[in-house]
C-alpha cells in the first residue's frame, strides 16, 4: 500500500483512541486470569490480564511486579474489582497479595498449566526415587560391555515408565 511504518502505527494509536473512548473494554469482568510471560531472552517481562470468559488479552504491561499488576487494578478500579469472582494465577506472591488486596473476596485458582507442571515435576521425582531403590536391589543392575552401569529387572522398567 506504499505506507511507511510509522505512519501506520500513528494509525493503530488513533483508532485505539477513538475505540476506548466510546467502549469500556474492562467492563463486565468476572474471571480473569494473570501471568507473566518472559522475552528477551528471559530477561524482560509481561504482565498479562485475560479474561477467562472471553478468552481475551484485556490487559499486558512491561513488569513482572507488585506495582505492575497494581496498576492494572488501579485502572479496573474499585467498583469492578469488587465483582471479580475468580483470579487464577501460578505461585507466585506477589500476585497473590496484589490480588488480596484488591480483590479480596476473589477466589484464587491455580491455572491448568502450573497445576500440571507441579503434577509432572512430583511424578518424575517420585519415579527417580523408585528406579535408584529397583537399581540398588540384588539384580537390579550390572555392568554392560563398555563398563558403565546399566539397569535391568524392575529398574530397566521404570527407567522410561514416564
Amino acid at each position: 500500500m506504499r505506507i511507511a511504518w510509522p505512519t501506520v502505527g500513528s494509525i493503530i494509536t488513533r483508532v485505539r483512541a477513538d475505540i476506548d473512548a466510546r467502549v469500556d473494554r474492562l467492563a463486565g469482568l468476572r474471571r480473569i486470569g494473570i501471568d507473566e510471560i518472559s522475552y528477551k531472552k528471559n530477561h524482560r517481562y509481561l504482565t498479562v490480564v485475560v479474561d477467562h470468559d472471553t478468552g481475551r488479552l484485556m490487559w499486558a504491561a512491561a513488569g513482572n511486579d507488585k506495582p505492575t499488576l497494581a496498576a492494572f487494578f488501579e485502572l479496573l478500579g474499585p467498583g469492578r474489582c469488587a465483582r471479580i469472582t475468580h483470579v487464577s494465577a501460578d505461585a507466585a506472591a506477589w500476585i497473590a497479595r496484589t490480588v488480596e488486596q484488591y480483590c479480596p473476596n476473589a477466589i484464587r485458582c491455580a491455572d491448568p498449566f502450573h497445576v500440571v507442571k507441579w503434577a509432572t515435576d512430583a511424578l518424575d521425582q517420585v519415579r527417580r526415587q523408585v528406579w535408584n531403590t529397583a537399581r540398588r536391589q540384588p539384580g537390579g543392575s550390572h555392568k554392560d560391555r563398555r563398563g558403565r552401569t546399566a539397569s535391568a529387572g524392575a529398574a530397566q522398567g521404570m527407567k522410561r515408565a514416564r
